[in-house]
């Protein structure tokens, strides 16, 4: 088994090509216009872009991360591997030592802070994803050298590189050092994939250096279609279902491995098919502690899916399933909640951060004819939507 799954990432590796799309998710004519409008100092985009550049100049005092720097070490015994506790599970008080733990849903175990890669890998994306817009914007060199120094510190460096498994992602105490449900921490490399496209003009960012976070990604991707883990993940049935799917979209059109993204989105929309209901709703996400955000969080693993799509010439937005549903009845379903326009009746144990549906108002606004929902939103929940570093993508 060993040597099949070592010749098989060696296949994918040397099938690794460069991308044949200016970006993975972002939408680069959409950029290219907003930065038309920064160079002929449009007043309505100014607010966003000097945020911007405010959020990125704060990023170059952040220094570099690496799984390298936590003080546990991984049942491996190599610190290269990511680990990270599963953040629903708490000690037992009526067993020894609290072990094994139990299930809380929707209770977060402050424990977890404790594991600094999960941590660290979710701000070091989107810190890299702040600084790439702002060299893509101003042609600030600082910008880009920076992210490309973050960027190799945690995947290219040997002495701090993280290898590219999850095997102990989400483990539980007295259970299991490991779970197919990490697979969700690294949802956000898909940002950090966006946000090389735009390195890749910089002289700090070089071809070696995509080529070897390509090759990464290929590695991973590999584990992550056959490993125990991976594949345990792949057949779950909820949100966690859609995020492996998004995540493995972004890296096959990353390497340029454009079949094997058509079949995943082939997957992802059968898998629309089974999770919706036909208001729109997914019940799976309806029975958990906090329905509103998983329904949110499931729509937008679905709506990254959908950007992603459309860079390979494939329509998700419009389509539909060989039911009838559709990601814009989701949306419809979703948006007179997201607006406050109704009441959420659904369990939901802790307040819903209605900043998590700012993207999915985004794709409203430009997909399905919301026009002006998140001005209203913002208005609602005093939010200064001209500084948003969303109006700029």
């Amino acid at each position: 088994t060993l040597f099949c799954f070592c010749f098989f990432a060696q296949w994918v590796i040397a099938q690794v090509k460069l991308s044949k799309t200016d970006m993975v998710k972002w939408d680069f004519k959409q950029l290219a216009i907003n930065k038309k409008q920064i160079q002929t100092g449009v007043a309505l985009i100014k607010p966003a872009y000097k945020q911007l550049l405010h959020n990125a100049d704060s990023l170059l005092g952040y220094k570099p991360v690496s799984v390298m720097q936590k003080k546990d070490i991984p049942p491996s015994g190599n610190k290269h591997d990511y680990m990270s506790l599963a953040p629903y599970w708490w000690p037992d008080p009526s067993k020894p030592n609290g072990i094994p733990y139990k299930r809380h849903d929707g209770e977060v175990n402050p424990e977890v802070k404790n594991y600094p890669d999960k941590e660290q890998m979710p701000k070091l994306c989107e810190n890299v994803n702040t600084l790439a817009l702002a060299y893509y914007y101003s042609g600030n060199e600082n910008y880009a050298k920076h992210a490309a120094t973050l960027m190799r510190v945690w995947f290219l460096d040997s002495a701090t590189n993280m290898n590219p498994n999850l095997n102990f992602g989400q483990a539980v105490k007295g259970v299991t050092n490991g779970r197919a449900e990490g697979i969700i921490d690294t949802r956000l490399f898909i940002y950090a994939i966006d946000a090389v496209q735009l390195l890749k003009k910089s002289s700090h960012w070089t071809a070696n250096d995509q080529k070897g976070l390509q090759n990464w990604m290929a590695e991973f991707l590999v584990w992550l279609r056959t490993s125990k883990i991976g594949i345990n993940e792949m057949n779950t049935k909820n949100n966690h279902a859609i995020w492996y799917d998004a995540q493995t979209l972004s890296m096959a059109i990353f390497i340029d491995s454009i079949d094997l993204a058509k079949r995943i989105i082939a997957v992802s929309k059968n898998r629309l098919d089974k999770q919706m209901d036909l208001n729109g709703l997914f019940p799976l996400e309806l029975s958990r502690t906090t329905s509103l955000h998983y329904s949110i969080f499931i729509l937008n693993a679905f709506n990254v899916i959908a950007e992603l799509s459309e860079q390979i010439g494939v329509e998700y937005f419009q389509a539909k399933t060989n039911s009838g549903k559709s990601l814009k009845l989701a949306f419809d379903s979703l948006m007179p909640y997201l607006l406050q326009q109704k009441q959420w009746t659904h369990p939901q144990i802790k307040p819903f951060a209605y900043t998590d549906a700012f993207p999915l108002i985004l794709t409203a606004e430009r997909r399905y004819g919301y026009k002006g929902s998140l001005d209203t939103l913002a208005q609602l929940l005093g939010a200064d939507l001209g500084r948003l570093q969303l109006k700029l993508l």
